[in-house]
């Protein structure tokens, strides 16, 4: 299945059920959010697009590995269901050799990103690094089954007269060791590259940041080549943040998080897509 429905002029929001294998991204085999889709073209990139969940356990991350959707329409109003089944992790896969399975690797790996988002000084040496070995060793990201299984269903209401998307997330079927979960809200780093809040702050390109935390009540990122502009607010309960990472062919989104404990049974927060003047 596949939806599409616009939302302003020759802006579309859409969300299908398949997966395109064949994208450029390690992304591309994971069952995004909703993409943005402008005069044509998909702006999404690497980008996994809105009211995409991922949930941790400790440092290890689970990724949705498939998605059922369920749609109906009331006049201009669209309710659209997604039910996340999350059962992949990222593995390093080698050429010729297969996904590394040492567990040192991926403590190191999750460490080394860890410390990424947390300490902005080290961000550019250790991207540069992280890049370094991967290019070295030949590895690439992919995304394989593992034991435990979660499910997260979303409500989106989206009303295509104000491009307003209200979202609802339905946490009651987690298991019981899961530490967070994160709701991304992304699109594609060379189609949004700057960034603006509610309390004045302004930013292009790579001062964005990568993942740091939004103290305004309202933020926005914008895209000049389309005249397109995605923003939401803080909620109660939830960290909100802020990022965008641009690393050649293997990293390309800009977005946000909203991180929030489990205990968070239903979760809403409100989205908002506008043409600019």
């Amino acid at each position: 299945m596949e939806i599409s429905i616009p939302i302003a002029h020759e802006v579309y929001l859409k969300i299908a059920d398949r997966l395109n294998e064949q994208g450029d991204y390690a992304t591309s085999c994971l069952p995004k959010g909703f993409l943005l889709v402008s005069n044509g073209q998909e702006l999404d990139e690497e980008a996994v697009g809105f009211g995409f969940p991922v949930v941790k356990r400790g440092l290890q991350t689970l990724f949705p590995g498939g998605i059922e959707l369920a749609v109906s329409q009331h006049g201009s109003i669209r309710l659209v269901q997604a039910v996340f089944a999350l059962n992949l992790v990222e593995k390093i896969h080698r050429l010729g050799i297969g996904s590394v399975n040492i567990g040192l690797v991926y403590a190191l790996k999750n460490s080394v990103a860890a410390l990424i988002r947390r300490i902005p000084p080290l961000r550019g040496l250790l991207t540069v690094v992280s890049s370094g070995l991967q290019k070295t060793f030949g590895w690439k990201t992919t995304y394989e089954a593992t034991g435990l299984k979660a499910t997260i269903k979303m409500i989106h209401t989206i009303h295509e007269e104000t491009g307003k998307v209200k979202v609802e997330v339905d946490l009651t079927d987690l298991p019981a060791s899961i530490t967070e979960v994160v709701v991304m809200n992304e699109q594609g780093a060379r189609f949004f590259d700057r960034y603006i809040d509610s309390s004045g702050i302004s930013l292009q390109g790579k001062k964005i940041g990568c993942w740091d935390e939004v103290t305004a009540d309202e933020a926005c990122f914008s895209s000049a080549s389309h005249q397109v502009v995605f923003k939401l607010g803080r909620v109660k309960g939830a960290r909100l943040y802020r990022g965008r990472e641009l690393v050649g062919s293997r990293l390309a989104w800009a977005g946000f998080g909203y991180s929030f404990p489990p205990s968070t049974k239903n979760f809403i927060y409100e989205l908002a897509i506008e043409r600019l003047a």
